[in-house]
């Protein structure tokens, strides 16, 4: 009987620790960074793949120094995220000659990266500041206080849809599976030695539901080009996955399985989506009616099922839900919460329905009608209480990173307001 992997797992990404590099095998260096890094020694000299953010560098480097001093020759770049690619320049600098290879569509997701960087930035602070925080002071133990910045860089070769190379007697593919994580996405295969270098292709933790959108702000993955790229993987037979976050993957049983439970739950929620808006369902209702049967179980612990169908819905019918003319114009519903308010009854009255609603166990209802309430009215004591209860309930509740860090951090800036 199938004992689901993302229970073994972890899922938390973490950045890059001075605590050296872990040995995968007798040529294979592995640094648990924001995203993975990896060092393939050969009698020729060094293949890296991936690069860390830039403030990574230093650290993933002296880690990867600590076993070998030989030249690195060629660095591979996963995908075109900031957390594959921002130690480049500094890897550059300290190897002349230094061989970049990344997929095809690098550059364009750069730029569409770089144009919306401070509102990534923004949007992603309740998820990550207080990693880089424990970070800074981490490297400061260590005597790190200077960091590169994070490179924007230009590969030296760019992979269409595969390209072979040799370094010593290792051999390597680079395959491109675009769509899935990025549109420069690339997997390296090891053939000689059944070994595939994946990234985040299929999310941040392995055995879980992906993230066809990120609630930190991203564009649309479709649940087709996802399932596909399993397949790619699948097709390769693998014995070992070095993924993009935490240690292998071993077994070519095991990953059969995993990647063929993962590609059916992916093709399962689509279908299921497809089938209810052909139906005329609403989405809210098929968000919360779809669930995956028993044999497709995987993990949810960084994309959500629910999520996935709403990702999937406004990816094939955009924004327009075709439940109310209002959604056509620009007023916000937020714009006659005043006059709810008002015939309510006040604020008093709302926050005590809400508290009904808590006692009830409804907690996302209470969320609701405190959300009627003006800035300046959910800062009042009474209603500041029930919404922290709420989030601290939903808390308890969840076992998502993206949801419990929103939620954990909702409680935070709560309790800031009670205090002052």
């Amino acid at each position: 009987m199938r004992d689901p992997i993302y229970k073994s797992r972890p899922v938390e990404p973490n950045p890059a620790r001075f605590d050296g590099a872990r040995r995968i095998n007798d040529f294979i260096l592995q640094c648990e960074a924001f995203s993975n890094t990896y060092l393939l020694e050969t009698r020729e000299g060094n293949i890296q793949i991936n690069a860390g953010m830039g403030i990574e560098a230093p650290v993933i480097k002296q880690n990867f120094d600590s076993h070998s001093h030989a030249p690195l020759r060629y660095l591979l770049l996963t995908q075109g995220h900031v957390d594959h690619l921002g130690g480049v320049a500094f890897f550059r600098e300290h190897n002349p000659g230094l061989l970049v290879i990344a997929g095809a569509g690098n550059e364009e997701h750069q730029s569409y990266d770089g144009r919306l960087a401070d509102f990534r930035a923004r949007r992603s602070a309740f998820a990550f500041t207080e990693k880089f925080s424990n970070a800074f002071d981490h490297y400061a133990q260590h005597g790190q206080t200077q960091f590169p910045k994070q490179d924007r860089p230009t590969p030296d070769v760019l992979v269409e849809r595969k390209h072979s190379f040799s370094l010593g007697e290792l051999e390597l593919e680079i395959i491109a599976v675009p769509g899935a994580e990025t549109n420069d996405s690339v997997i390296v295969w090891l053939p000689q030695h059944k070994i595939c270098f994946t990234g985040n292709l299929f999310g941040c933790s392995f055995g879980h539901f992906p993230n066809l959108v990120t609630i930190r702000g991203d564009r649309y993955r479709d649940a087709l080009s996802v399932a596909a790229a399993v397949d790619v993987v699948q097709a390769l037979g693998a014995e070992t996955l070095l993924y993009g976050h935490h240690g292998p993957v071993t077994g070519s049983d095991l990953i059969a399985t995993e990647l063929e439970v993962l590609r059916n739950a992916i093709l399962y929620v689509h279908d299921k989506t497809v089938e209810g808006m052909n139906a005329g369902a609403q989405l809210s209702e098929l968000m919360s009616q779809i669930q995956l049967p028993p044999e497709l179980e995987v993990g949810e612990g960084y994309g959500k099922v629910s999520w996935g169908v709403r990702a999937i819905w406004e990816n094939y019918a955009g924004w327009f839900k075709h439940e109310s003319s209002t959604e056509l114009y620009s007023q916000p519903q937020r714009s006659i919460h005043p006059d709810l308010v008002e015939l309510a009854g006040g604020t008093q009255a709302l926050v005590e329905r809400a508290r009904e609603k808590l006692a009830d166990r409804q907690y996302v209802e209470a969320l609701h009608l405190l959300d009627v309430l003006s800035p300046a009215q959910r800062r009042e004591s009474d209603a500041v209480e029930v919404a922290s209860t709420a989030h601290q309930l939903l808390l308890q509740a969840s076992d998502n990173f993206w949801l419990s860090s929103w939620l954990r951090n909702q409680v935070r800036l709560l309790s800031e307001i009670e205090t002052t």
